[in-house]
């Protein structure tokens, strides 16, 4: 009996749905998160990594081999992420996290990495059925939920909207299975992310207007 199986308990219930304290803490973290990296603040990052290693916990307590695997790749990409904001080319001239939008380059590697992946770890959790009882929406979301993650660690406004792709599957899927706390913070997270892409738009836009106003002051 470990110390911290009491996050495979049931916290409250909640219209005939039982919410077990592992999906409250990990999916409330990492709503905080995601409103951190709205605010482009990098302790984003240290907290994603706090939702991963208590989902970490809770799959392990529960024997979920493919659960506890799939987070250990978010924290490291969080990691990852976490070190790029922290570099000197990451920052804008008032020492904030600079944003943009991608170049269509790097939109179409973000969209044919998504893809490739999608099957890749779908094929895999049709392969071994113990690693996702629902393979190809799991596999959906987690592979959606990294590429968000590249995005936002290189400071790109597609962040917002690979985010918003995760949604409108995680919200239904999340209900379904039901976990209906999982499915309310997915509704959140969209709420969140609409906000979140207006901010980082028009960051991306007033970055761009600066240069384009010294270089008329110096013309």
């Amino acid at each position: 009996m470990s110390g911290l199986d009491w996050l495979g308990d049931v916290a409250f219930t909640a219209l005939g749905q039982k919410v077990i304290w592992s999906d409250m803490l990990g999916n409330t973290i990492g709503l905080a998160a995601l409103a951190l990296g709205w605010r482009r603040n990098v302790l984003t990052w240290p907290v994603q990594l706090l939702s991963g290693l208590v989902l970490v916990v809770a799959y392990h307590s529960a024997d979920l081999a493919g659960g506890v695997g799939k987070q250990l790749i978010v924290i490291s990409v969080a990691v990852w992420g976490w070190r790029q904001w922290t570099r000197g080319n990451r920052q804008a001239q008032d020492g904030s996290v600079a944003v943009r939008f991608a170049t269509w380059r790097e939109r179409g590697v973000l969209a044919a990495g998504t893809a490739a992946g999608t099957l890749a770890v779908g094929g895999l959790f049709t392969l071994v059925p113990h690693l996702s009882w629902n393979p190809w929406p799991d596999a959906y979301i987690f592979v959606g939920t990294l590429t968000a993650m590249v995005a936002q660690a290189r400071g790109l406004v597609e962040f917002w909207f690979a985010w918003l792709l995760v949604d409108l599957v995680g919200v239904p899927l999340a209900f379904s299975s039901g976990l209906a706390f999982s499915g309310l913070v997915y509704v959140l997270y969209l709420g969140l992310v609409l906000w979140g892409l207006r901010a980082w738009w028009l960051r991306s836009r007033t970055a761009t207007a600066r240069p384009t106003a010294l270089e008329g002051a110096l013309s």
